[in-house]
């Protein structure tokens, strides 16, 4: 019995090492991983760097973001190509249910007219837990900021979550982007 124990034990630290390099190979030999925690770890961290510089409207660069110019900069930075546009940005990925929502997933909103019919803003989820979903993005009126859905001024104004972190990353493989 204990002979059983003691193999199936090496057999077990075998097996996790040979998926650990098959999985290091893997990600060497193709772009970055969008499935992966590490992606998300450091689109956010990356998404982070960037809190308070200024809202500027079409703006690309740190001189200035509009909100999609924010979202498209953080996820280009990883070899994601995203278009410029909130409208445009929320024609990609899968819809996800706001208690299915995960960090990395993008979360959209109507423009400054609640009663709108079409999304004017978007951000990136940074946090989800029981009681609120956490973002980050450009906001007019404030620059680089996190907000959080559960207010007043979002809540009003959400319409939906999509999940392009994984599902991109065909497209972006097969246009030949590269991670930079």
């Amino acid at each position: 019995m204990l002979r059983k124990t003691f193999l199936t034990f090496i057999f077990a630290i075998l097996s996790s090492t040979i998926f650990a390099q098959s999985a290091r190979q893997d990600s060497t030999e193709t772009s970055f991983n969008p499935v992966s925690l590490d992606f998300t770890d450091n689109l956010l961290s990356f998404a982070g760097d960037h809190l308070h510089l200024r809202y500027r409207s079409g703006g690309t660069s740190k001189k200035g973001f509009d909100c999609s110019g924010f979202v498209r900069y953080c996820f280009n930075h990883f070899g994601m190509l995203l278009p410029h546009g909130s409208a445009a940005q929320g024609t990609l990925g899968s819809e996800i249910l706001k208690d299915a929502t995960i960090p990395g997933d993008l979360i959209f909103f109507k423009g400054h007219n609640s009663r709108s019919k079409r999304i004017g803003h978007v951000g990136i989820v940074t946090e989800v837990t029981d009681n609120y979903i956490k973002f980050i993005h450009s906001a007019w009126n404030g620059g680089i900021r996190y907000d959080y859905l559960e207010s007043d001024y979002y809540r009003k104004r959400f319409m939906g979550i999509k999940r392009v972190i994984g599902i991109m990353d065909a497209t972006s493989k097969k246009t030949g982007s590269k991670k930079k």
